[in-house]
């Protein structure tokens, strides 16, 4: 289900001049996505990595299960070695099962988190170990399908913002105060205007 259409966040963004060079291009939108659960799992994979690798890795993994998704105790009955063997690192083959353990543990299913807010979730998820608060902002963008969720820790987009707001980058935390505070005039938008900024420091 897409959310939004595309116009009416457009207009709003627009509203900031220097974020307008982001917003060329076509409008983006975004969807809920069933098995939240494998989405964070997918999300741990791709931690520090390129886009590339992360879906080669993915790829690898889906191919454990006959390229269907796993269920929480599928993932969990793959041995350790076997699991680690799709290219993950013996760090992030330990968090992807605990994600998994944790699911099964604590009712991580969709209906549950749809219905929760984004402080919700991330209050439910980030005591699993391996996921912190960058990897449910990931969720809450690409699987739970949320408007108003801004990354300040992503690195991609402290790039294309330090660029076009030109930004110091070299003070960590006053670039963070900094971005959120010129982020606030995007809500409710501000996961497209997250989704545009990655765009153009890609392109």
């Amino acid at each position: 289900m897409t959310t939004r259409s595309s116009g009416q966040y457009i207009e709003h963004l627009s509203t900031d001049k220097r974020l307008r060079p982001a917003l060329q291009g076509d409008a983006l939108s975004i969807k809920k996505k069933k098995n939240v659960c494998l989405h964070l799992c997918a999300s741990i994979m791709s931690q520090q990595l390129s886009t590339k690798v992360a879906r080669v890795i993915y790829s690898r993994f889906l191919g454990l299960f006959g390229d269907k998704e796993p269920t929480p105790q599928q993932i969990l009955d793959v041995p350790f070695d076997t699991l680690r063997g799709v290219g993950l690192s013996r760090a992030k083959t330990h968090y992807v099962r605990h994600v998994a353990q944790y699911a099964i543990d604590n009712d991580m299913s969709d209906k549950k988190l749809y219905k929760m807010s984004d402080e919700e979730v991330m209050a439910f998820l980030t005591p699993i170990k391996g996921v912190g608060k960058w990897t449910v902002e990931m969720l809450l963008m690409f699987a739970l399908g949320r408007e108003d969720v801004f990354a300040a820790d992503d690195l991609g987009i402290q790039q294309a913002m330090t660029k076009l707001y030109k930004l110091d980058p070299t003070d960590k935390k006053a670039l963070r105060e900094k971005m959120l505070k010129l982020s606030q005039k995007w809500s409710p938008y501000r996961t497209y205007a997250c989704l545009h900024l990655w765009n153009y420091k890609d392109n």
